[in-house]
């Protein structure tokens, strides 16, 4: 029924980094959850948003950031979000590609991303796994935007019916599942790869455990 596994990165493959802004909100004396707060408002033209589809400098964005923060009560610089961006990769996640791509499913990395010159071995060699890469930064389009998902389909050539999509944010698996994606939300890595085991009949959890 399914041919391609596609794959969010940062929350998925990589660890949350919702966790780590929650450690600066503790360390700085702000509400819980103001850096997501500021994500979340206006969400298709703010700074953020900007951001991962390139239409800002990382400069401009720690201005811009700072700005919208401050207008929420907080302000904080851009450059302070952006040292926390990047999370560490889940072997068990790493290890389910593996096996997917061995039993012969197409597979994608779905990302919205920043450009960012800081070079990162570790997460390249996982990216070069994926048969296709979709970076927001690159393409101009960001998830939730249908066209991000479109972007893969027609890269990995395959119909969104036949895909199955792992991300953290329910916001971006909304649009996919609209277009006809199975749709699994990564709370807990173990349980999401127990659900994609489930759905394409493959036994992953037992390697990965």
């Amino acid at each position: 029924m399914y041919s391609a596994v596609l794959w969010d990165f940062g929350g998925v493959i990589l660890t949350s980094p919702f966790e780590a802004f929650a450690r600066y909100e503790g360390d700085n004396g702000l509400p819980d959850g103001f850096l997501r707060g500021v994500n979340a408002t206006n969400p298709d033209a703010n700074a953020w948003a900007r951001l991962e589809r390139n239409e800002l400098t990382p400069d401009e964005f720690d201005v811009a950031f700072a700005d919208e923060s401050h207008a929420l009560g907080h302000r904080v610089p851009g450059r302070d979000v952006l040292a926390r961006l990047m999370g560490d990769v889940r072997p068990e996640m790493v290890e389910a590609l593996d096996a997917v791509r061995s039993a012969g499913y197409k597979t994608a990395c779905l990302t919205n991303n920043v450009v960012s010159d800081d070079p990162r071995p570790d997460i390249d060699v996982v990216m070069s796994r994926f048969d296709v890469v979709v970076e927001s930064s690159k393409i101009g389009v960001r998830k939730p935007e249908p066209r991000f998902y479109q972007t893969a389909c027609e890269l990995l050539g395959v119909e969104p019916s036949s895909c199955v999509f792992l991300d953290d944010l329910g916001i971006n698996l909304k649009p996919a599942k609209a277009m006809g994606m199975a749709t699994i939300k990564v709370v807990d890595p173990a349980t999401a790869l127990a659900e994609l085991a489930a759905l394409i009949d493959l036994p992953l959890t037992s390697s990965t455990n």
